[in-house]
């Protein structure tokens, strides 16, 4: 009687245990999220439920972030940063980065090249494991995520730092274009790059549920608020977070005309406009 009153409660105690470590990892993982950062314009700091930590196009000093060189020198762990195209508010402040960082360049073969050249992104920084082209996928940091290059319709090119073009003036810099990011655990993304919207973005869900999709709204280079809600009917992402807008008086785009298109389709993404400096928790 006394021995099986014992193992009675020795089998509540483990019972007990057990279900506090179930609770116990249960709640790291809850905590443990995908998390984005808005800098203003197309730049975003994308990290992983394991830490790593992504960045995309990251002109983090522009004009509309006034905490930009802090934001910056607050980057001392860098994984990847993310060149969707050569224009200067795309590559940004990539080159410091990746030099304070060691953080690895991913673009297609031809920007990748030109930013070595033109732009002085470090060689070995920038190699053909993390290299790619459309339609191809990356998986990187250990499969911890899987990175498919997208086309985009607009412009490419690097402008060699001032004094330091040689004369040469903005340099090829292969074709434009956007990524899909899939992150183990977590959600995918879908950064469109600077793009007009175009019929072959509805291929994409056919392939990918898209949670979250970074649509670049300004007008004037790049779609517009109309367009950009055309493109977000064809991708049908969970959750839509307008970019690229407001910077420069050109980008005239509001997150308010873009909400009115989304409604006047019909379309059910919750749109989520962030403030520059917001970071939100992807789940």
């Amino acid at each position: 009687m006394v021995r099986s009153r014992c193992f009675t409660q020795a089998a509540r105690f483990f019972a007990l245990a057990l279900l506090l470590l179930t609770l116990a990892a249960s709640r790291s993982a809850f905590a443990a999220q995908t998390s984005l950062t808005w800098y203003g314009q197309s730049a975003f700091k994308l990290t992983t439920p394991s830490g790593k930590v992504l960045l995309i196009d990251p002109w983090i000093t522009n004009p509309v972030n006034p905490n930009g060189k802090a934001d910056v020198a607050a980057l001392t762990h860098v994984d990847l940063i993310l060149i969707s195209h050569g224009h200067f508010d795309h590559i940004g402040d990539s080159v410091a980065i990746a030099k304070a960082t060691g953080a690895k360049l991913v673009a297609t073969g031809d920007l990748a090249g030109a930013l070595v050249a033109y732009a002085g992104y470090p060689k070995d920084q920038a190699g053909m494991d993390t290299q790619g082209n459309f339609g191809g996928s990356l998986s990187l940091l250990d499969g911890e995520v899987e990175i498919t290059f997208i086309p985009a319709i607009h412009s490419s090119a690097v402008t060699p730092p001032a004094g330091d073009d040689h004369g040469l003036g903005p340099q090829y810099g292969g074709s434009p274009g956007g990524f899909l990011i899939q992150v183990k655990n977590g959600p995918t993304i879908y950064h469109t790059g600077d793009t007009d919207v175009f019929s072959d973005m509805s291929l994409i869900p056919h392939h990918h549920k898209v949670d979250v999709m970074l649509a670049c709204i300004g007008g004037h280079y790049t779609m517009g608020p109309e367009g950009a809600a055309d493109a977000v009917k064809l991708v049908n992402p969970g959750v839509v977070i307008p970019m690229h807008f407001g910077t420069f008086p050109a980008l005239a785009g509001t997150p308010a005309e873009f909400d009115a298109a989304l409604k006047a389709r019909g379309v059910k993404t919750k749109l989520q406009t962030l403030k520059v400096g917001d970071t939100i928790e992807l789940k």
